[in-house]
């Protein structure tokens, strides 16, 4: 993701063009350290509680410079901006679950879930488009976002009916969504940028391993939230 301007361009366009990056690539490097850093912190300690607002500033930062400029890049990647519109919706809905009081819901929740809603829409237009003209491979991606993004509706919209949600379900709406984040963040660098990664390191298994641990951790830690106490106790 590179926004590039001709010689001719003021010299203020260059530096925003600079600083966009820095600050994309910063915000993704910075994001995966400290998303790795929660996801094996214990649970509710300082450093669990320290690590994940990293990531949390860390990733709005990425997603958004991402959403922004995505469209302006020569050739327009509309892709790459539904990806970053919909991590920056997961970080903030798994961020707002915890800081909301548990079993409560505000104008932000009702107001969000226009983001899941909208691109599950999205999605569905461009069914008979990419079947009409026989590229339904090109929006392969988009489909997979919207087929989520329905998935994460759904979710939003049973919770503003509930009023809220307690206990494990809380628990598991903040995990996914931030490991869901999390992985945005390791598939784009290691499966989308993998020829900026040197030789022995890209035809190793190391950025395969590192590119879905976000899933593997997510899937662990929802089985383990999940698990009644007493059976945890008789697997251990």
């Amino acid at each position: 993701m590179i926004l590039q301007f001709g010689p001719e361009a003021p010299w203020i366009l260059h530096a925003l063009a600079a600083a966009a990056l820095v600050l994309h690539i910063g915000g993704g490097t910075m994001g995966m350290m400290a998303g790795g850093v929660a996801m094996f912190a214990r649970k509710g300690g300082r450093l669990h509680r320290v690590s994940g607002t990293v990531f949390f500033v860390a990733m709005l930062f990425m997603a958004g410079i991402a959403a922004i400029v995505a469209p302006m890049l020569p050739e327009a990647r509309w892709t790459n901006t539904t990806a970053a519109v919909f991590t920056l919706y997961l970080v903030a809905t798994a961020w707002a679950t915890v800081r909301r009081p548990a079993g409560a819901t505000g104008r932000f929740e009702r107001a969000i879930v226009a983001v899941p809603l909208g691109i599950a829409a999205m999605g569905l237009a461009l069914v008979p488009y990419g079947a009409a003209t026989g590229q339904m491979d090109s929006f392969a991606t988009v489909y997979i976002f919207a087929l989520i993004c329905g998935l994460a509706a759904t979710f939003d919209l049973r919770m503003i009916r509930r009023g809220g949600i307690v206990g494990t379900d809380r628990v598991v709406r903040h995990l996914w969504r931030m490991g869901a984040a999390l992985f945005v963040a390791t598939g784009s660098f290691f499966f989308g940028q993998a020829d900026n990664l040197p030789v022995a390191i890209r035809e190793s298994f190391i950025p395969t391993v590192l590119g879905v641990a976000p899933l593997v951790l997510m899937a662990f830690w929802w089985i383990r939230t999940r698990l009644p106490r007493r059976a945890r106790l008789a697997t251990s």
